[in-house]
């Protein structure tokens, strides 16, 4: 995980100005080179996916929309919502329609089973939200709603895979140079 976080540094570092109070602007408008998305994407899938999320690209996809659209319905339901808890909604929207966007496009390339599979993970985590939505406590929604840590980095790289239809294993560690003399930077 340290090198997950060492390694985005890395990538989106840039120059501070001198005397700048507050958050330095990381966003300069230039898309990625592939060289940082492979990088990216074999960090993401480097780490252990959390217990209960599939494996394969399409499953885990919509599982991750499932996760994130559960997440945003909770917000939904709390009536104190602040700034901050509407920028999360409106971002996890966002990342929500990404994801069915890349399901609707890989959604005719899959099997009958491997459909199935995402169906199941999604309702196994549309399922984790019920719970919490039914709540009656809106403190008890607010507090499940603030201690959501948000999805692990391969499922945005799940999802541009399965849209462009990339069928080759990600890249690893050893192939983008993070992994050198059996040392393994992520444990």
């Amino acid at each position: 995980m340290l090198i997950a976080a060492f390694a985005a540094a890395l990538l989106s570092q840039t120059p501070a100005v001198a005397g700048q109070d507050g958050p330095i602007s990381t966003a300069s408008g230039a898309t990625e080179t592939a060289a940082q998305v492979r990088l990216r994407e074999a960090l993401a899938y480097s780490n252990p996916l959390p217990r209960g999320a599939p494996t394969q690209d399409y499953p885990l996809v919509a599982w991750c929309d499932a996760l994130v659209s559960g997440h945003v319905r909770l917000g939904e339901t709390l009536t104190d919502r602040n700034a901050e808890d509407l920028e999360i909604m409106r971002l996890g929207r966002l990342e929500a329609s990404d994801f069915r966007s890349a399901l609707a496009a890989a959604g005719p390339r899959q099997t009958a089973a491997t459909r199935t599979a995402a169906a199941q993970a999604a309702a196994a985590a549309t399922a984790r939200w019920t719970p919490l939505i039914a709540q009656p406590d809106e403190a008890a929604r607010s507090q499940s709603f603030g201690l959501f840590f948000g999805l692990p980095g391969r499922c945005e790289h799940a999802a541009r895979r399965i849209r462009a239809n990339i069928t080759t294993p990600p890249a690893t560690l050893d192939e983008v140079g993070l992994r050198s003399e059996g040392v393994d930077p992520v444990q």
